[in-house]
């Protein structure tokens, strides 16, 4: 497949690939069905949403973002650079992410962050390149990657849902932190982001409850989770 997933039939194709490379992982699909493709703007755009999206529920991400982009027409890099701080809380920030946005947006302007270029690198490379950015954390970077430039082989170690998902499905006694979770997932390179899109659809059908990004779909299946050895 290709090294993106910008389509459901890349999607499609990256967990075929996944499932042949990896047999333990067909009673996951089994249980989870084909998981929905879930695609955001990419740019500073896309990554400001993502961080105003951090430890917050999907209904108020949204109604800050809305006040956000209601407050600047057009959304720029500039435009973040030259606003007031009231005006930024007034849309409902904190003070940390308005630390960030600015962070974000001086990388921007002074090209020390070079969103574009972002497209044609290995993800550990672009992961390095996210986080060198002050403010810009693993799990920030990873779903950048993964959701707004669709790359297969992003895998944020460090979200929460994942971890369960794969706590449930593994029979593991405690959730694994984002170190083990890394090493658990070598066995799924070059295709982590496709392990991720299928874990997050299957932590939404044990848990019946939103992972990250994972709108809730149809009514969850009565099973329990799969027996797997790490």
């Amino acid at each position: 497949m290709s090294s993106r997933i910008e389509s459901e039939t890349d999607l499609e194709k990256g967990l075929a690939q996944l499932l042949e490379r990896d047999p333990r992982l067909k009673d996951i699909f089994a249980l989870a069905g084909r998981p929905p493709l879930r695609k955001r703007a990419g740019g500073f755009h896309g990554l400001a949403r993502i961080v105003v999206s951090q430890q917050l529920s999907t209904a108020s991400a949204s109604a800050i973002w809305n006040r956000i982009e209601a407050a600047f027409d057009p959304f720029h890099h500039e435009n973040v650079l030259s606003a007031r701080t009231q005006k930024l809380q007034r849309a409902g920030l904190s003070r940390p992410k308005i630390r960030t946005f600015r962070s974000i947006a001086r990388a921007v302007r002074d090209k020390q962050l070079d969103l574009d270029a972002l497209h044609d690198m290995p993800a550990d490379e672009a992961h390095a390149a996210l986080t060198a950015v002050k403010g810009i954390g693993p799990w920030t970077a990873d779903i950048y990657l993964l959701f707004c430039i669709g790359h297969a082989d992003a895998w944020p170690a460090g979200d929460l849902a994942l971890q369960e998902a794969i706590r449930l499905a593994f029979r593991l006694r405690k959730r694994p932190d984002a170190k083990r979770l890394v090493k658990i997932a070598e066995a799924w390179r070059p295709l982590r982001g496709v392990a991720a899109y299928l874990f997050w659809s299957y932590y939404r059908e044990i848990k019946r409850r939103d992972g990250i990004f994972m709108p809730r779909t149809g009514q969850a299946r009565r099973a329990g989770p799969v027996q797997l050895k790490a």
